[in-house]
């Protein structure tokens, strides 16, 4: 239980990665407003590369439960 536990914190890591990657991306298009369309896609890109770490984690915890 506590390995599962463990591994459900990725969700922190990934939580934090995409306010931070938002963040910037918000700043960059602020100073460069012409380059929103190449900044909003490599943040959806980042974004859900992220996510899906999360998301792995919270796999990784289900089956941890399931199997033990």
């Amino acid at each position: 239980m506590i390995g599962a536990g463990i591994a459900v914190l990725t969700g922190i890591g990934a939580g934090l990665g995409i306010g931070i990657a938002t963040s910037k991306a918000t700043e960059a298009i602020a100073r460069q407003p012409e380059a929103a369309g190449a900044i909003n896609k490599a943040l959806l890109l980042g974004c859900a590369l992220a996510e899906a770490t999360a998301i792995y984690g919270f796999v990784v915890a289900l089956l941890m439960v399931i199997m033990k």
